[in-house]
């Protein structure tokens, strides 16, 4: 019961179907489990709904929201929406990633490099806009950023990289200009994950078998061959959201399996 009494927002609190978990829904889970209230926002409605069916059926409490934090005032309808339901908001976990028609630089189209720009990092500041302003009203507030070990790594997916990286310094811009209105903002960067998002998304993008995709991934890790899950993304995202992390703001805490710590 580490957020027991707390209300959190996740947003991309659904996931791509496949038989792994994704890091929204692990988060969202956990979080109930953990004692949390948790509004499940997700630009697919159903999928957000099946989230909270899964943390109904535990006994948790959960509602879902369907909103695209791209279009104009879908940050304000989800603030509104949690201040409806819950009278304040704890936490807020922006969970919104995609890639896509992504590349090396000198291969890359402008409309893909906007669109990711756009739901990766623009999204990700009008929602941590939004709920800034309650925050601070409270006087107190965590927000959790899920980036990716891309942002500090890569070559291949620049729009993504670059978007990712974008999210570093919006963290740590969140964490600087809050700090004294006791909001604090961390971020995680999940390494290579077993969700259904990477793994399906790659093998379906090359035309790869999905275990084949897994074990070349499996290999790239240095801490025991294996990729991580959503739920070590999700235990990351706990501490940093709950109480125990109460003097930490600004952090950009890997979650790789060792893969950051190599050099060259």
């Amino acid at each position: 019961m580490r957020l027991k009494g707390k209300t959190a927002i996740i947003v991309g609190a659904g996931q791509t179907p496949g038989t792994t978990i994704g890091n929204g829904r692990a988060m969202a889970i956990l979080f109930a489990r953990e004692g949390a209230d948790v509004l499940c926002v997700d630009r697919d409605g159903a999928r957000a709904a099946e989230t909270v069916a899964m943390i109904e059926k535990e006994g948790g409490r959960a509602t879902s929201l369907e909103a695209d934090t791209t279009k104009p005032g879908a940050a304000d309808a989800i603030v509104a929406a949690a201040k409806a339901r819950f009278g304040r908001i704890d936490i807020l976990v922006n969970n919104v990633g995609i890639g896509g028609r992504d590349g090396p630089a000198h291969k890359l189209e402008e409309a893909a490099f906007d669109r990711i720009m756009t739901v990766n990092l623009k999204s990700t500041w009008l929602v941590s806009k939004a709920v800034i302003a309650l925050m601070r009203e409270q006087a107190k507030g965590a927000i959790v950023n899920i980036s990716s070990l891309a942002s500090i790594a890569g070559g291949n997916q620049v729009a993504y990289e670059i978007s990712k990286a974008g999210v570093n310094r919006l963290t740590t811009g969140i964490a600087q200009a809050n700090a004294r209105h006791g909001i604090r903002c961390n971020a995680v960067l999940p390494g290579l994950m077993d969700t259904p998002m990477a793994v399906a998304g790659i093998a379906q993008a090359t035309g790869q078998d999905q275990e084949a995709v897994r074990q070349m991934r499996n290999q790239r890790v240095p801490l025991g061959g294996k990729m991580g899950s959503g739920w070590d993304t999700a235990y990351a995202a706990l501490f940093l959201a709950s109480d125990e992390a109460q003097f930490i703001s600004g952090v950009l805490l890997p979650v790789d399996g060792g893969m950051s710590v190599r050099i060259g």
